[in-house]
């Protein structure tokens, strides 16, 4: 087909529905004149039903079957019913068979009937379609079904259009010896096996079989159109993601600071989930992080649209009272077109547009399907994805553990300082009522000596003023008594009320020092108002600005909770 036709070619009109009946019988196509034509040395008579009017009628009439003489060809007008074509005289009895029996005297031999025998027919068929097609043609195809028996691989192949409806089916086989030659080069270079789904590029030469009807016979598999084509695949889908602003939406979510509850879609009893169960199991079993586990196919027609309904469905009987930290979609390793299911635009668009983040790890290190670059994060298999999060919760584990420590010694430290000072402020006190003593007994002598001093003077006066009556110097006297009494009883009482006084004063002030210590615990201070600063990286706390840079992440704790932060210069005024 496609090749220049000779000058003295015999065009054909051939309608459209009987092009491959004139192609199986040896017609070639012209595409200059977009016109069938009969090759040189082909037989006019197969192609009587399209020639041009008036050039049939002068076709020669074909023999009866069984009266050919030796090498001539007989020809066949596919136009007259009851007569054999020119490859039915091939099948005729072999020379040598048993001769008829000689019929009983009076018995006549019935007619024969008109036509050939099916097997006949089958045959001829097989002869052209043989001689049609020596070799095998590059085929596009996509195997329906792929079955393995005594080394020979049995497919079901087909050909659909953009709508998914197929447009022709076939059957085919890759004889054992063939198969043990190009099947295991074409999975070494593809990493695919022949499976439903997978598109190839293949050499097949069509064969008829009177007993087993119309099939292909594979002897060869282009390995780069298979990759080609599944690549191109996904590039399409992944720039259709591009286009509607999806493909990084994943990357935009927060990742999650801890894991508490995971929601897990996998497809059961799956291997890759096996492992991921034994570690997860684990972690539930001390209460350290919650597993959902929903199940869904992850391979075979259909398969991606029943990944998003499983994951959606789950989601909504979850809640959002129950919302998990994140979603993982786990499954274990498998040939390239058994991943190639996953390479869905629905159900890429329905992880993108997730508001949780989604943790893949799907098959072994060297695959890669579009989920997992869509994916906030993407691990190489499932076991890596329970390690992460295992990874993830530790780290949070010792953080809050660094804290608590650092917690604390900032509380031991206070207590410490607050210890210091009651004891600072004790031996104040101390010095302070010793001082106030000291004074008091400094006081008492002193107003003695004035008592005394008084009553010698009142004696004097006393002696001296001998004219007064005695009476009046007794009255004197008792009167200068009773005063002196009375100076020495106040002066007692504001000597001991002094004391008393710097006593409770040191009482209240100890008490105070002591409320005040108690009040300087971490939660307390924070609850005033306060607030500790931290370095993101190593969580060291920090007391002065000279020890920021700029640009540097800090954390902030407050009484209910922390926000990251970052340092900048300060504007100058």
């Amino acid at each position: 087909m496609g090749h220049n036709s000779p000058m003295s070619a015999i065009y054909l009109n051939v309608p459209f529905r009987d092009k491959d009946s004139a192609k199986a019988l040896g017609a070639r196509w012209d595409p200059a004149r977009r016109q069938w034509y009969v090759p040189s040395g082909r037989e006019l008579a197969l192609f009587a039903a399209w020639l041009p009017e008036g050039l049939g009628d002068s076709l020669p009439a074909a023999v009866p079957a069984g009266q050919a003489s030796g090498s001539a060809a007989q020809v066949f007008h596919p136009t007259v019913a009851d007569r054999a074509p020119a490859w039915s005289e091939n099948l005729a009895p072999a020379s040598g068979a048993l001769p008829a029996a000689e019929p009983a005297p009076g018995y006549a031999a019935p007619a024969r009937p008109p036509g050939i025998r099916l097997s006949q027919l089958l045959a001829g068929v097989s002869q052209l379609v043989a001689q049609s097609f020596s070799s095998g043609l590059w085929t596009l195809v996509e195997v329906v079904d792929a079955r393995l028996r005594n080394g020979h691989v049995y497919l079901e192949l087909s050909e659909r259009d953009a709508a998914g409806q197929v447009q022709a089916k076939a059957n085919a086989m890759v004889w054992a010896a063939t198969a043990a030659r190009i099947l295991p080069e074409f999975e070494r270079a593809t990493g695919a096996t022949l499976g439903p789904g997978i598109k190839l590029l293949v050499r097949a030469r069509p064969v008829f079989k009177p007993q087993y009807g119309f099939s292909l016979e594979i002897d060869a598999i282009d390995s780069g159109y298979t990759l080609g084509d599944l690549e191109a695949s996904k590039r399409e889908i992944r720039e259709r993601l591009q286009r509607e602003g999806l493909y990084q939406r994943q990357q935009q979510l927060t990742v999650p600071w801890d894991y508490q509850h995971v929601l897990v879609i996998a497809p059961e009893g799956g291997a890759g989930l096996g492992d991921f169960q034994a570690e997860a199991a684990r972690l539930q079993q001390h209460g350290i992080c919650r597993f959902d586990y929903a199940y869904s196919r992850f391979q075979g027609e259909g398969a991606a649209a029943e990944i998003s309904r499983v994951l959606l469905r789950a989601l909504q009987g979850l809640g959002k009272a129950r919302r998990p930290d994140a979603v993982v979609i786990i499954r274990g390793g498998g040939a390239v077109n058994d991943l190639a299911w996953l390479n869905d635009y629905e159900l890429a668009r329905t992880v993108c547009e997730l508001e949780l983040p989604v943790l893949t790890g799907i098959g072994h290190e060297r695959d890669s399907t579009l989920l997992d670059e869509v994916a906030q994060q993407r691990f190489d298999t499932p076991s890596k994805v329970i390690a992460g999060i295992e990874q993830l919760i530790a780290h949070r584990a010792a953080e809050a553990r660094a804290h608590f420590e650092l917690i604390a010694r900032l509380g031991q430290r206070g207590i410490a300082q607050a210890r210091a000072g009651a004891q600072q402020a004790e031996s104040q006190v101390r010095l302070l009522a010793q001082h106030q003593l000291e004074l008091a007994r400094q006081r008492v002598p002193a107003a003695w000596s004035e008592v005394q001093s008084n009553s010698r003077r009142a004696l004097r006066h006393a002696r001296e003023q001998s004219a007064l009556s005695l009476q009046q110097v007794g009255e004197r006297s008792s009167a200068a008594l009773r005063q002196a009494r009375d100076s020495a009883g106040h002066a007692w009482q504001d000597v001991s009320g002094g004391c008393r006084q710097a006593m409770r004063l040191g009482g209240q002030s100890a008490r105070a020092l002591m409320l005040e210590i108690a009040g300087q615990g971490p939660e307390k201070t924070l609850a005033r108002g306060f607030a500790i600063v931290r370095d993101a990286a190593s969580g060291r706390p920090l007391q002065r600005a000279a020890e920021l840079s700029p640009g540097q992440a800090l954390t902030i704790q407050f009484h209910d909770g922390e926000i990251g932060a970052q340092a900048r210069p300060a504007l100058k005024k």
